[in-house]
């Protein structure tokens, strides 16, 4: 039946699947910040672009675009400067282990660039990685020269959207499947690039103390706080064993951020 659907993650007819944004997600770091703070513009400039999509007032295609543009070193240059100094949740690969035990396809959503995450997961999580689903923008060489020279490569986006990808346009079609074969969505996410995946899951798992919490409170989406792969793998495992609802774990993000406990200031 799970082939049949035509979507990758339903090969095995899983009853949950886990989609998850990749940087300062599954990685302690993100690596286009980090690639824009230490070898583009800068944080300021950087920070300032994240503030203006999550206001409203630009497109995150838009700023990031910004941020990638000002980066000129060789694209085999910024792979070796990420491998080097990106380091993984501590975590991740206990969850990814339990994943793959348990039939929980795990499907990595991104902003970022295919070439640079496959990399990071071959060098963080080892072979095992292989076996991620990666949907993702990608990288292309700029006319007239190569992606291995200064100044010769440029970010090429998933789809036509503001969000250069629009991560809903890949679960929605998971949402939308009959009930009797449709698993249960969660996904895990920090920030701006988030936002077009917030409303398309069963339960949302958002980073303490980062922008899609601030979104998630502003736009009355239902979420459940996480710190790290430890709590989002207890609470996985919870809902798996049935010990407690996505509804219950979906209500909890909203009363921690009132209690102060999600790292931001609650709004009086």
């Amino acid at each position: 039946m799970g082939a049949q659907t035509g979507l990758p993650a339903m090969r095995t007819s899983p009853k949950f699947i886990f989609f998850t944004d990749f940087d300062g997600t599954i990685t302690l770091q993100d690596s286009n910040d980090f690639m824009t703070d230490n070898i583009g513009y800068g944080q300021a400039k950087r920070r300032q672009g994240n503030i203006d999509t999550l206001e409203g007032r630009s497109t995150f295609r838009d700023s990031f675009k910004d941020m990638m543009d000002s980066i000129s070193k060789p694209y085999p240059e910024c792979i070796k400067l990420l491998v080097d100094n990106i380091k993984l949740d501590p975590h991740f690969k206990e969850f990814f282990q339990w994943s793959l035990e348990n039939n929980i396809p795990v499907v990595v959503l991104s902003s970022g660039m295919e070439p640079i995450i496959k990399a990071l997961l071959s060098a963080l999580v080892g072979p095992d990685s292989e076996k991620m689903q990666v949907v993702a923008n990608n990288v292309a060489a700029r006319p007239g020269k190569r992606i291995d020279e200064e100044g010769g490569w440029e970010i090429t986006f998933h789809d036509e959207s503001g969000f250069g990808h629009d991560k809903s346009l890949t679960l929605r079609p998971y949402a939308e499947l009959p009930e009797e074969i449709r698993p249960t969505m969660f996904y895990a996410g920090d920030g701006v690039s988030d936002l077009s995946a917030a409303k398309e899951t069963d339960l949302l798992f958002a980073k303490k103390g980062h922008d899609l919490v601030s979104y998630c409170v502003r736009e009355n989406i239902p979420f459940t706080l996480f710190e790290s792969w430890q709590s989002i793998l207890a609470k996985t495992k919870d809902i798996v064993a049935g010990k407690t609802s996505v509804k219950d774990a979906a209500r909890e993000g909203y009363e921690q951020y009132k209690a102060g406990e999600a790292g931001l200031k609650p709004e009086a």
